[in-house]
């Protein structure tokens, strides 16, 4: 096959005004070839992120051959390589992570095969999720066993712990003794925080701290993790390709990574994640792991098998970007029989 056009737009996103997500969040890209296939991706980024696909992804991409994975790995390198000087992480690695989907996708359907199918196949028929919310009852009630809260602290609202104790002790009341609890402190913790946190919360038995520091402290976030135990921390999901992860692989800084597959470099980089982890023995869970583009990469039995369901994304009231996307099913997730990602975007939203 050959690329005949490849096209990134940013969606109407229904985010409120003040948010950052308001020209930032995901983008849309569509891949064309010779002979009719289209292949549909999700990054990051926003509207600077479909200026770097529109401007330069796309002259560079524009008439080369995709007859296989290696293909796509190859392209991968060169369109990472030709964007080096304004790139290497943030938004250029989030256009390339929307646009590598694109590919996996075009090149599975041109195969006749599911991406999970070109992975090797289902080594999963369903996938355990995991509820990021903050309402524990509704999330018992659909049938989840692992829950995940966040809790945010300000800089002048250091004593709120009480308020943290409260929230873990109220889950676990409602989801019992036997299921996993997470909390997410969206890198606004600090070091003293996470540990009177982690001492206060013992008796919850909680599984993992998520993305307590900012992710450049790899030296404090390797001095923290030994003290936490036996909670788990964890984070990776603002971390970029498999150079970034190799700095936190030696800085023995995370008990398990969680990139992003539309942000971290698309599937091309995760697996190359994935396999760098196998080396250092540590375990991914993917960022938003229940959206169809990692569900993939989890059903073919890649990472654990636990996949992160932010339960807005699934609200039915929200008009859906993609349809036909797989949503949980008391508290676990599956892929059908499918092409490709199985999914294709709602038109109206473009």
């Amino acid at each position: 096959m050959k690329i005949i056009d490849v096209k990134a737009v940013y969606p109407n996103h229904y985010h409120a005004t003040n948010s950052w997500r308001t020209h930032f969040w995901q983008i849309v890209v569509r891949i064309e070839t010779d002979c009719g296939i289209v292949g549909w991706g999700y990054g990051g980024g926003g509207v600077a992120a479909v200026e770097i696909v529109n401007r330069h992804f796309r002259e560079i991409a524009l008439g080369k051959r995709v007859d296989s994975v290696q293909d796509i790995s190859a392209l991968w390198d060169f369109l990472y390589q030709a964007s080096t000087p304004y790139g290497r992480g943030g938004v250029a690695i989030m256009a390339l992570s929307g646009l590598d989907l694109a590919l996996w996708d075009m090149f599975a359907k041109a195969e006749s095969m599911s991406v999970c199918e070109l992975l090797g196949g289902i080594a999963r028929d369903r996938v355990r999720g995991y509820a990021t919310s903050q309402d524990p009852l509704l999330c018992r009630d659909d049938g989840f066993t692992a829950f995940k809260s966040t809790h945010l602290i300000r800089e002048k609202d250091d004593a709120n712990l009480a308020q943290l104790i409260a929230n873990v002790r109220f889950a676990r009341d409602v989801f019992g003794d036997n299921a996993l609890l997470m909390v997410d402190a969206y890198m606004s913790w600090h070091m003293q925080y996470a540990l009177d946190a982690a001492k206060e919360l013992l008796d919850f038995s909680i599984y993992w701290f998520e993305d307590v520091l900012l992710p450049d402290d790899l030296r404090g976030l390797a001095r923290l993790k030994p003290q936490l135990f036996p909670v788990k921390l964890v984070g990776g999901e603002h971390d970029f390709t498999r150079h970034a992860y190799g700095h936190i692989a030696r800085a023995d800084s995370l008990d398990i990574w969680q990139p992003d597959i539309t942000w971290c470099g698309g599937l091309t980089e995760l697996l190359r994640i994935s396999e760098l982890a196998d080396k250092y023995e540590i375990p991914i869970c993917p960022h938003r792991g229940g959206e169809v583009w990692a569900l993939h990469f989890l059903s073919a039995g890649y990472g654990m098998d636990l996949a992160e369901c932010h339960m807005g994304y699934f609200k039915e009231e929200t008009p859906c970007l993609w349809q036909h996307q797989p949503k949980p099913e008391g508290g676990y997730l599956q892929i059908e029989d499918v092409l490709g990602f199985g999914v294709s975007p709602n038109e109206a939203l473009l």
